[in-house]
């Protein structure tokens, strides 16, 4: 069996983004993964403990972890259903599809899809993968802080690490792999999308809280509630999480502009940490103390994401001209 699914992905110097920043911007393409994002880490390293005698295993998930579960089913020999929201492009359903998943449309917003997934789990007898909420994920997500630290060599730490947020689970990941490289002090600035704000909520009520509803187009940000474990870290002391948000034409207008700079199309919840750097935050956050004027690499996770194509990019920009 293979050691590992998912890939060690390059770290690429950003001279464009650089500059905007006035610090060395390294990027982690986690976008060029097989299943299209950063997910196959933590859902891989989940199945190979979880499901190697498994009859199939259920995932629900709007895109990614779909992606990641189906793709790692397949390698694995093992079925996989996959439960997606209606929000869900169709884009993401061939894909899933084309992974050899058998998919179903189950509610309007994650929340219920993932009512259905533990349904299935329970009654037959499927391995449940959750998309962002379990130990197993954060340890496999940990990976990629290990490669980053030993592409930039003994000595070279990040001035700050810049996330995207759904459900926490790469923001969990992140800090794991901090902690494990000795770098439990560097920063995090954690970004979402203006009404798919669950961390940012919760920040500022000091508990979880769940949303009303997602009204943010950055459809893999949708959780509404943030895992238990985020919003614990982000109430810890020996970490920095800087929260931050972003509107849904921002994080748009960051990935036209990563397109046309660095040659690369992700999706909306991955624009929303670029958009940290194209906006200006960045800037500010030194500005207002929050960060050190002085700023060592800043290293950005491109979370990357399999469900936009020219097409959904083309829809979104319909939609979100104002």
């Amino acid at each position: 069996m293979a050691e590992h699914f998912h890939l060690n992905t390059p770290l690429l110097e950003s001279v464009s983004m650089s500059k905007r920043v006035g610090a060395t911007v390294y990027l982690k393409m986690e976008n060029s993964q097989p299943s299209g994002s950063f997910k196959i880490r933590g859902i891989g390293h989940l199945c190979q403990q979880l499901a190697t005698q498994s009859k199939g295993v259920v995932c629900s998930s709007g895109g990614n972890a779909g992606m990641a579960a189906a793709y790692v089913a397949r390698k694995m020999g093992v079925p996989a259903t996959i439960i997606v929201p209606s929000s869900s492009p169709q884009l993401v359903v061939q894909r899933l599809q084309d992974e050899a998943a058998t998919v179903k449309i189950v509610g309007k917003v994650w929340d219920d899809a993932n009512a259905e997934a533990l349904r299935l789990a329970e009654t037959e007898g499927l391995t449940y993968v959750p998309p962002f909420d379990h130990p197993l994920l954060w340890q496999g997500h940990a990976t990629m802080i290990t490669e980053v630290a030993a592409s930039l060599g003994p000595g070279v730490k990040p001035g700050a690490v810049l996330v995207s947020v759904g459900g926490g689970g790469l923001l969990c990941g992140v800090i794991q792999g901090l902690k494990d490289t000795g770098w439990s002090d560097v920063p995090i600035i954690a970004m979402e999308t203006v009404g798919a704000d669950c961390l940012n909520a919760a920040v500022k009520a000091g508990k979880v809280v769940t949303l009303d509803d997602i009204t943010s187009e950055a459809k893999c940000l949708g959780a509404k509630t943030v895992c238990a474990k985020a919003f614990e870290y982000s109430q810890r002391s020996e970490f920095t999480i800087i929260s931050e948000i972003v509107t849904d034409q921002e994080a748009l207008q960051a990935v036209e502009t990563f397109l046309d700079e660095e040659r690369v199309l992700v999706e909306m919840a991955c624009g929303a940490a670029l958009a940290a750097v194209y906006t200006g935050l960045i800037r500010r956050l030194q500005k207002e103390g929050r960060l050190p004027s002085l700023l060592g690499p800043l290293l950005v996770i491109v979370c990357g994401g399999s469900s936009v194509d020219m097409k959904q990019l083309a829809t979104l920009k319909h939609k979100l001209q104002t």
